[in-house]
Formats: structure tokens, sequence, C-alpha cells
């Protein structure tokens, strides 16, 4: 399978609406990808079921929601997101980018095992 298949664009990268995102590697059980949250922007605030996820900044500072408990990651630190947990993360500073490495580890790695609660571009419910 090459990447275009496993993503729809070359090379893995993806744009979105808050920034973008490499797939560096991925399997049945895992998937590791290379964020990138453009200044001032967040995700959606989110869960899901069937993958825990664990970031680890390279860049910048990451303002992380957990449950609705919000607290600052600096590069050089990880977080790590249990299944079923709500979470979001946003670039606070206004010029420089945040980069993190998010690991998936699971059993399903899918856009549709994203609940969206909250979200800045219309796509939560």
């Amino acid at each position: 399978m090459d990447n275009d298949t496993i993503t729809g664009e070359k090379n893995g990268f993806e744009e979105r609406p808050w920034g973008s995102f490499t797939i560096l590697d991925e399997s049945e059980t895992f998937k590791v990808k290379r964020i990138e949250v453009s200044p001032g922007k967040r995700l959606s605030y989110q869960r899901h079921s069937k993958r825990s996820e664990h970031w680890f900044v390279v860049r910048g500072t990451a303002k992380v929601t957990l449950n609705d408990e919000e607290f600052i990651v600096e590069a050089g630190s990880a977080v790590d997101i249990p299944s079923g947990t709500a979470h979001r993360v946003e670039n606070p500073h206004r010029a420089e980018q945040l980069v993190f490495i998010e690991t998936q580890t699971g059993t399903y790695f899918g856009e549709d095992d994203i609940e969206r609660l909250e979200d800045d571009f219309g796509r939560a419910p």
C-alpha cells in the first residue's frame, strides 16, 4: 500500500484548518504522526474509543486540555491521553509553530473514531 492510498495525499501529508500533519509510520497496532499547529489555532475538543495517544512536544508550547483541565506542555515534555479521555491541543503563541509527535496505540485509527465535542471550524455536532 503506498502513501497515496493511506491518506489520500502525497507522502502522508495533510493540511487542516489548524495546521497540518504527516504520517511517519503505521501498522495494525500503532500510528505515528508529526503534527504542526499554527499560531493561535487549536484542534477540536474530542475523544476516541479505540485508541490512546502520547504527545511529545518538540517545538513551541502546547496548551493541553484533558477532561476540562488545562495545562501547559513545553518542548521536551510529553502527555498521555488514555482512550475515552476528552482532549484538545492549542498553540497559544502568535508567532511560533507548535510541533509535536503523536503516537497512537490501539485497535483502530480511522477518522470515524473521532467524537468531536467542540470545534472552531464547524465540524462538531
